[in-house]
């Protein structure tokens, strides 16, 4: 096993979980349009990019519209979103996280987000965590969606370490294909049942340390 260097980080379910203000804004957002979308079907949208997101929900209600009108429900979306991220506050950061991210500094790995949101930044922001990273990859620095490995590729180039000497933390099993993808090891974040491709599974990273998951990595290798 190649040593790992590089931690890269999707945003959401990972270091916080802001998928509920997601679904707040899609549902408003589908309610003006009369179609009925429930947290159920909020699921397929995660790690999908926000366009791709609006056309199924589209597709779920049966209706079609011009680019032109998806783009600018795309920003109304957004821009409810955003007043719910303005009031976001720092201890909403998910269990252990914080801690987790300065322990992994302090030893030594580079550490960067890959995340498709265009409001990575920001959220960093909120949460007082944006010194905790080295690099940020975000929606505002690549065009494909995962599983396109451009995030990961992108996070690696930014902290100057070649992909295989990085893992990637996430809680989508298209952000666990786009690592692949990358030729990095996969984190993921939830359960077996939905990161089934993952090389290993957490519930979370609280009372986990960046060693304990290298030893972990290490002995799926060897298996």
């Amino acid at each position: 096993m190649k040593e790992i260097k590089g931690l890269l980080f999707d945003l959401d379910g990972v270091i916080v979980d802001t998928a509920k203000y997601h679904y707040l804004a899609w549902k408003k957002l589908a309610d003006d349009l009369d179609i009925n979308f429930t947290e159920k079907d909020n699921e397929r949208l995660k790690g999908v990019s926000r366009m791709r997101s609006f056309e199924i929900i589209l597709e779920i209600g049966g209706v079609t519209m011009p680019e032109e009108e998806k783009e600018k429900n795309c920003t109304k979306k957004n821009d409810i979103y955003l007043e719910y991220i303005y009031q976001l506050k720092s201890d909403e950061i998910l269990p252990g996280v914080r801690k987790f991210l300065e322990d992994a500094r302090a030893g030594g790995y580079r550490l960067a987000l890959g995340s498709a949101s265009r409001n990575a930044k920001l959220i960093l922001e909120k949460l007082g965590i944006t010194d905790l990273f080295d690099e940020i990859a975000d929606g505002t620095i690549v065009s494909n969606a995962k599983p396109d490995p451009e995030i990961f590729l992108k996070g690696a180039e930014l902290l100057k370490l070649p992909s295989d000497s990085c893992a990637v933390f996430e809680d989508a099993a298209a952000g666990i294909e786009a690592a692949h993808n990358a030729g990095m090891y996969a984190v993921g974040i939830g359960t077996e049942e939905n990161l089934p491709e993952a090389d290993i599974i957490l519930p979370g990273l609280n009372n986990i340390t960046i060693e304990d998951i290298v030893k972990k990595l290490q002995e799926v290798e060897r298996s």
